[in-house]
């Protein structure tokens, strides 16, 4: 075949991409503006201990279920160093107000089981709850790698998250319970789809696993597939324009002014950065319009802390803990009032033992709270200093959230050894995103049509892919490549090859 995909970007969507064509026979070329690539998947280390930047868990990964599929037909399962969390209680829920944890266990009958438990006098809307998210996932064909014209959810694109699970019981706290890890999705009351949260959360249910020493081995292992079919990948290498000629992409430019040659392209950053580099009538302006008016989601402010050796135990679950009992207003803050919510993960190491080297404390950030120093730029390719005010205010921010941990677990405090911060510049810079958004564009019940991206474009030989295109996350990013790559390559063929079945 040997005809060239060039494609923009190194996060899940394009290193997926970009080893899905590569095994196929396509000659593969990935253009990445950072020094490391991984996008999300991306790790750093601090005193020797490795740190996630954006993913913490992963659903969907035992053997037979979606993404294991996927990751095992790629070739890079085996090679993969996870860990299966805590069967009982992947997610713990807590409240301050209440100081009880609600735990989220894997496999439906222990979901429902926990669940009862709490709250004895609830088990119909519990059962019909879970009924409703299978149904759900059961609907969408390409989620369970089945073959389909579109990504389609059908009547479930009208039903909004909250309501729905207020109309299963009138019970408060269960309510708040039952969406209280929507910080995976940057879940928005009255706006948020059903079948987002269902999607979501039915992965995590099926299996959660962490990774030993970061998630950015999965990019490592995608590269490594890429490279052994001949594919290049090209860091520090941004690209400014893409130049089309006669309804076609001739090539693309770089910021240094290479230039990029290819018979196909594909662009996985957001899809107005993508339109802003092309300069041709071919796109409408109505589309243009469109693809800006829609609103990204939050974006966050992490804390990495290494911890004092043997003073801090590990827990094999995340805790999703909230100042209010509200689970729905964590981005509904002023600076007095944040944060409403916080999130806690553990990160998972080689030689693990009873007490824990690090973990990471998130909490919702508008980028509106550092757009003061919004003309700074500061990466490892691009170092830049934002100034003393900046640094104090990643301080007062970071020492408030840590408060608010020491609540939940006391002694916490004087087992930080040392910590870094993350705000909404540090993914601008290193996701491309313009405001800092780690969960691509927001879905709306009310208009979901409006935010379903077709991966193809007017320009013949360019498509889209990527955490924006139909849904975020490793799961949802892995399907949004196969449909990316359909525009290539047979579907029924590819499906067919990763459910090891005949063609």
């Amino acid at each position: 075949m040997n005809q060239k995909v060039v494609i923009i970007g190194s996060g899940i969507g394009g290193l997926m991409c970009g080893a899905i064509l590569a095994k196929a026979g396509y000659s593969v070329t990935i253009l990445e503006m950072n020094k490391q690539i991984g996008g999300t998947l991306q790790t750093y280390v601090r005193e020797r201990h490795i740190f996630d930047s954006g993913v913490h868990y992963v659903g969907g990964l035992d053997k037979g279920q979606t993404l294991y599929k996927i990751f095992d037909y790629l070739g890079i399962m085996q090679d993969l160093k996870i860990v299966k969390m805590d069967v009982a209680a992947f997610d713990k829920i807590y409240f301050h107000s209440d100081n009880k944890e609600y735990s989220f266990g894997q496999g439906y009958n222990l979901f429902k089981k926990n669940l009862i438990d709490s709250f004895p006098s609830e088990e119909k809307a519990i059962v019909e709850y879970c009924n409703t998210i299978q149904k759900i996932c059961a609907s969408v064909p390409l989620y369970n790698l089945k073959l389909t014209d579109n990504f389609k959810i059908s009547s479930y694109y009208e039903l909004d998250t909250k309501h729905f699970i207020a109309s299963l019981t009138s019970n408060i706290r269960l309510q708040n319970v039952l969406a209280g890890n929507n910080p995976l999705y940057a879940g928005v009351g009255d706006k948020t789809p059903l079948y987002v949260h269902a999607l979501v959360i039915n992965s995590y249910i099926e299996s959660a696993w962490r990774f030993v020493n970061g998630g950015s081995q999965i990019a490592r292992s995608l590269c490594k597939i890429i490279r052994s079919h001949g594919g290049v990948i090209k860091t520090r290498t941004k690209v400014d324009k893409i130049h089309v000629d006669h309804e076609l992409v001739h090539h693309l430019e770089s910021d240094d002014g290479n230039k990029f040659f290819g018979d196909y392209f594909i662009s996985t950053i957001h899809p107005s950065q993508t339109l802003k580099m092309i300069d041709s009538n071919i796109i409408k302006l109505s589309y243009r319009k469109r693809i800006n008016s829609l609103e990204n989601s939050t974006s966050s402010f992490m804390i990495n802390i290494n911890l004092i050796p043997n003073s801090f135990k590990f827990s094999n679950s995340n805790y999703y803990c909230y100042l209010t009992d509200d689970v729905w207003n964590g981005m509904e803050h002023d600076d007095h009032s944040w944060p409403k919510f916080y999130a806690v993960f553990h990160s998972e190491f080689a030689k693990r033992n009873e007490f824990a080297e690090g973990i990471t404390i998130m909490a919702y950030m508008k980028y509106e709270e550092v757009s003061r120093w919004s003309h700074t730029y500061n990466t490892v390719t691009h170092p830049g200093d934002r100034g003393d005010d900046y640094a104090t205010f990643k301080k007062i921010k970071a020492e408030k959230l840590i408060d608010c941990v020491e609540q939940k677990f006391p002694g916490f405090r004087k087992c930080i050894k040392s910590y870094t911060t993350s705000t909404p510049l540090t993914f601008r810079d290193y996701m491309g995103t313009t405001d800092g958004s780690i969960y691509g564009i927001k879905k709306d019940y009310k208009d979901a049509i409006k935010s379903f991206i077709s991966p193809r474009t007017k320009i013949n030989n360019l498509f889209l892919s990527g955490q924006n295109i139909n849904l975020h996350g490793i799961l949802g990013v892995s399907i949004s490549s196969l449909v990316s790559c359909s525009s290539l390559i047979n579907l029924t063929d590819l499906l067919n090859k990763i459910n090891n079945e005949p063609s």
